[in-house]
Formats: C-alpha cells, sequence, structure tokens
C-alpha cells in the first residue's frame, strides 16, 4: 500500500484532533474530486515501519482523538489488506481511540459477502460512505462532501443489522 501524507492535529476528517492517513489508489474517480492526486495507487511512498511508528507516536498523545483513513480510498482492493493489519494494530495498541475510514463504495457494497473489506468493519467507528456526487456537493454537510454520502456509526450499524448515523458531539 502507498500513502501520500500522514496529517497531524486534523480538524476536518471526523470527531475531535485526528492523525490523518492518505492512503494511494481510488477506481471511483468523482468529478471535481478534492484528491485526485491520490487516485494512482503506484503513486506515493510505500506504508512502511516509519509511516506505522509516525502513527502510534501521534496517537499516543492524549489529546488526539484517533486515526482517519481517507485517500485515494482505503478500500481500493490493493489497500484492503494492509489497511486491515492496520487497524488491527491501532485497535489493539489504542482501544479507546477512534477509527474513521472515508470510502467511495456504499455501506451496501462494503457489507457485501463478496468484499473482503467487510472484515474492516470489525476495527472501525465510523464508515463515511459513498462516492462524492458534485450535484449534492453541500459545504454545510458535516464530516461529508455531498449529501449522498452518510456517516455510519459501524458498531451499532452492525449489530442492529442496518444503517445508523453517527451522532456528531
Amino acid at each position: 500500500m502507498n500513502f501520500h501524507n500522514i496529517t497531524h492535529d486534523d480538524m476536518n476528517n471526523g470527531d475531535g484532533l485526528r492523525v490523518v492517513l492518505w492512503v494511494a489508489g481510488c477506481e471511483h474517480h468523482c468529478k471535481n474530486c478534492q484528491n485526485p492526486i491520490t487516485w494512482d495507487f503506484t503513486d506515493g511512498v510505500e506504508f512502511d515501519k516509519a509511516a506505522f511508528h509516525e502513527i502510534c507516536t501521534e496517537l499516543s498523545k492524549p489529546y488526539i482523538s484517533g486515526l482517519t483513513l481517507s485517500g485515494g480510498d482505503p478500500l481500493h482492493p490493493v489497500n484492503r489488506c494492509q489497511i486491515l493489519w492496520l487497524v488491527k494494530k491501532i485497535k489493539q495498541f489504542f482501544p479507546h481511540k477512534t477509527i474513521w475510514l472515508y470510502t467511495g463504495y456504499t455501506w451496501e457494497e462494503v457489507t457485501a459477502e463478496n468484499f473482503y473489506g467487510r472484515e474492516i468493519l470489525n476495527y472501525i467507528d465510523v464508515l463515511v460512505d459513498g462516492r462524492f456526487e458534485e450535484a449534492l456537493k453541500d459545504v454545510g454537510y458535516h464530516w461529508a462532501g455531498s449529501t449522498n454520502q452518510r456517516v455510519i456509526n459501524v458498531s451499532k450499524s452492525l449489530k442492529e443489522g442496518r444503517v445508523i448515523l453517527h451522532e456528531s458531539n
């Protein structure tokens, strides 16, 4: 898996101050995407031990709420295996930090039986789903770029078998 950047102290991609990993690779190619540079999964640099250590160092700070995975698309097929490894490790080392994941796939696609990313849901707290749609862009829509995207409370949704939206603090 490649990535473009690790942002520290981010306030725009989830509740509280967060660390954001901007992964490479996206097959959605949404019109007027804010990060088209991240579409090519061969771009950026390889996610390695140093990158993992940087994320862990930031997450160890008490004022950091958690990790956000964005990009590109963390659930692009080339990213899924390493994203699963990463979210498992983060939950193991930082069980009280939250993990948000932004994807162009819908909840229904992610939870489909043949979608390898389904297991990832067991380790994340919030999933922001769906492709960005320029016609539905709303700068006032909290945590997402267009109103078709949903900010989903993953554990409640898995427990109840239906989509439950995340309630902002």
